[in-house]
């Protein structure tokens, strides 16, 4: 081998020569598949239940019933010598007659079950309601033919409103320019509204409904220094209304007597209409 060759006394010393051999490994997979199918299952799934939260919100109740009907599983026992056990290899004729145990004209102990509705029976009271509405119609009629037989309470008529209401059918005695019911400014009945009152007495007294009593005033303002003021004359007036239809009516019909003095006005655009002024008497829902 040649010596090196001889350096010189300004050269500089040679450097040494490094060589780096790096091995690159090999990259694993992308450990595994398994999540791709679960997060399919799971994409799958919302997919479903939003399906159905769109059938439900889509369709009416027919439509609902129909697709329950589709899917109600039934299980039909098969009996020898059914449609598709007997025949050449196990099989029927093509133009042999259907023997299936569910066949309409057939009479077994299986059958196919479907659901008569989604809907389901009558709601509770509903029942109660639809009497309560025949009675209410008959009450109506009876007091409307009675105030006929009588010219001073023909009179008074155009006064007596019928509404039914969430809490009952609602008797209001209307007071206007013309008729008053109070003696002004108390709870004193006066002549002409105790015969009234006394009328409705004698026709709601043969129903079962408790009754409520509730007083309205106008929004005409009490003096200042008076100890009275709108919601104790209301309640007085209801009272008072109370006391006369106890004549008729036993103490135990009674489930609310009331006064909302100027809270709950029959004309609310003018608050100090007459008419505003009025007694409410309500029969209440059995249910």
């Amino acid at each position: 081998m040649a010596s090196a060759a001889k350096r010189g006394r300004n050269e500089p010393e040679p450097r040494p020569i490094i060589v780096k051999k790096i091995v690159a490994d090999a990259h694993g997979g992308h450990h595994g598949g398994a999540w791709k199918v679960a997060y399919a299952d799971f994409v799958t799934a919302m997919m479903a239940f939003f399906l159905l939260l769109w059938l439900l919100g889509a369709t009416d109740e027919a439509q609902r019933k129909g697709l329950a009907d589709y899917f109600t599983p039934t299980l039909v026992e098969l009996k020898e010598n059914s449609a598709g056990s007997n025949g050449l290899l196990g099989g029927a004729s093509i133009v042999a007659a259907d023997n299936y145990p569910h066949k309409p004209t057939q009479t077994g102990s299986k059958s196919i079950v479907i659901p008569k509705s989604t809907i389901g029976g009558a709601k509770e009271g509903e029942t109660d309601r639809t009497e309560d509405r025949r009675r209410f119609e008959q009450l109506k009629k009876m007091l409307t033919d009675r105030m006929d037989k009588s010219a001073e309470l023909r009179k008074l008529k155009p006064h007596v409103r019928f509404t039914e209401t969430r809490e009952g059918l609602r008797i209001d005695l209307v007071e206007e320019a013309d008729f008053s019911m109070f003696a002004v400014g108390t709870d004193r009945l006066l002549p002409a509204a105790v015969r009234l009152i006394g009328e409705v007495a004698k026709v709601i007294e043969g129903v079962p409904n408790d009754i409520m009593v509730r007083g309205h005033t106008d929004s005409l303002p009490y003096a200042v220094g008076r100890d009275m003021n709108n919601w104790m004359l209301s309640t007085a007036r209801a009272e008072a209304t109370r006391a006369t239809l106890g004549q008729a009516v036993t103490p135990d019909r009674f489930a609310r007597i009331e006064g909302v003095a100027d809270r709950e006005p029959y004309v609310p655009e003018d608050r100090y209409d007459p008419r505003n002024r009025r007694i409410s008497i309500t029969l209440a829902w059995r249910s």
